[in-house]
């Protein structure tokens, strides 16, 4: 890691300015500031926060495995070599030589390591307003070490400085009950601090550190203190379930009160195939879009992570969900009729589902190549996945609270209609109707290979998963070779 970190690590004055984030802010003239002279106004401190940011437009790759690694879909694309990786990750073969792996690790680093400069320079001046940015930026380092924990478990924790030569040679793994400490301690910091509200689109707010926290305490089976944290954002919280479940997903839902925190994307260019990290457009959606499309209503794209059929079976017969969460494209083509839709499979694999929730429209069509250029946002975190954490929190917790659980459990199914039938059960029953719902509610989302693996369900449920090796990523070959400090593989890779 010794290039990796050190380069990362060098400068705010490289670091801003080697990926884009001109969808926040122009910076003018280019490289006129450097170390030495940053962080002298609060402009700079809000300029390097929003640098801070820029490292999220990365989301889509958590999203494309979180779905393709679990029984939710398969990888699909041009063919079997094209994003080997993910097929790789499909097939439960992949080992610490990946692309995707090993991008997904820089880039959170990458994230870090804007937010550690911001506290290393923290107490050079002082002005009003800057006790939000340092909230917000421990939001930012809490949810890139949260996406490096649940990913490779043992990684090494850094905070407050860069790293010197020496320093990366001798940096070892950090036990993962020390990250999550961390992660607890920067949002309970920024959940302090940050209010409900805010006035700038995207930023982090005081649900959104809350939310994360009870997440957060949720994948570390502390029942008792997720359910406390989750039910401050229910309670307490501008939140509520849109009655539109399928605008969530679009451009003009952006503004939903269910959205507690999501990624935000304009259709500009930014850059491209070869840095897809200057993206300013969500990727995900041209990726998943259908290969070859002529018709109406969508754009083509690459047929990336395409739903599974046990997937679709999981919805209960009237679940209008699935329509919005999946395009079965023979059944679309057959609705179109006398106009002809027209398609083509990719080599890569084809399952006639499609990622609806994620898919391109005509009318949300980003600047060429618009692949690359989706205004459509990521949804992070939604109010329903509050709502079902805390029932899921109270329904596992000592001494539960099954009565809360059912609650929370049937405001997420009330919404869909009255094709939902309320839950009345207890004890594990409940834990099965939650995790169900988990499923059908966020599927394409990205949460199923992490929601099984938490829960021990995941042996049973994926193809070639094996116990004690795949709850974990291995770490990035390249990372451990370019460390130099003897880092020691994940069990079984």
């Amino acid at each position: 890691m010794r290039n990796t970190l050190r380069t990362i690590i060098l400068s705010i004055g490289i670091t801003l300015t080697s990926f884009s984030c001109d969808n926040y802010v122009d910076i003018e003239p280019y490289y006129a500031q450097d170390a030495d002279n940053y962080f002298l106004s609060p402009a700079d401190y809000d300029k390097a926060l929003i640098g801070a940011y820029d490292l999220m437009q990365t989301s889509y790759l958590d999203m494309w495995i979180g779905e393709i690694a679990s029984d939710n879909s398969i990888a699909g694309g041009e063919s079997v070599t094209d994003s080997e990786g993910l097929h790789q990750i499909d097939n439960m073969t992949h080992g610490g030589v990946n692309t995707e792996l090993r991008s997904l690790f820089r880039w959170m680093y990458a994230g870090i390591t804007r937010v550690n400069y911001i506290f290393e320079n923290k107490d050079r001046i002082e002005f009003t307003g800057k006790d939000r940015i340092l909230a917000e930026a421990s939001f930012l380092r809490a949810y890139y070490y949260f996406e490096l924990v649940k990913f490779f478990g043992d990684v090494p924790l850094i905070i407050d400085k860069r790293l010197g030569a020496s320093e990366v040679t001798t940096q070892q793994r950090t036990p993962a009950s020390e990250v999550y400490a961390q992660i607890e301690k920067d949002l309970i910091f920024a959940a302090a601090t940050l209010t409900w509200t805010t006035a700038v689109k995207g930023r982090a707010t005081k649900g959104a550190a809350l939310a994360l926290l009870g997440k957060t305490y949720l994948y570390q089976n502390k029942f008792i203190e997720a359910a406390a944290t989750l039910d401050q954002v229910i309670n307490e919280g501008p939140y509520n379930l849109s009655t539109d479940f399928k605008s969530l997903f679009r451009v003009g839902g952006e503004s939903s009160n269910e959205t507690v925190f999501d990624i935000e994307y304009v259709g500009i260019e930014g850059g491209g195939y070869g840095c897809f990290v200057c993206l300013e457009g969500f990727a995900a959606v041209g990726f998943h879009s259908i290969r070859g499309y002529v018709g109406p209503t969508y754009g083509d794209g690459n047929s990336y992570n395409l739903p599974t059929l046990d997937l679709v079976n999981e919805f209960e017969f009237g679940d209008s969900r699935l329509a919005v969460s999946i395009l079965d494209i023979e059944a679309y083509k057959t609705s179109q009729l006398p106009v002809v839709v027209k398609y083509t499979v990719g080599a890569g694999g084809h399952t006639g589902f499609y990622n609806n929730k994620y898919l391109k429209r005509v009318a949300e069509l980003g600047l060429p190549d618009n692949d690359l250029t989706s205004p459509v946002n990521h949804k992070v975190i939604r109010f329903a996945d509050v709502l079902l954490m805390a029932a899921e929190a109270h329904n596992r917790k000592q001494g539960p609270n099954d009565a809360l659980a059912l609650q929370y459990l049937n405001r997420v199914r009330g919404r869909v209609g009255v094709s939902m039938p309320a839950i009345n059960a207890l004890g594990t029953v409940l834990t099965d109707a939650i995790y169900h719902e988990r499923r059908v509610e966020f599927a394409g989302e990205g949460l199923r290979f992490f929601d099984l693996v938490r829960t021990g369900r995941a042996a049973a449920e994926i193809p070639g998963f094996k116990t004690n090796k795949n709850e974990l990523f291995p770490l990035p070959q390249a990372e451990i070779d370019l460390a130099g400090a003897g880092w020691v593989q994940n069990n079984g890779y």
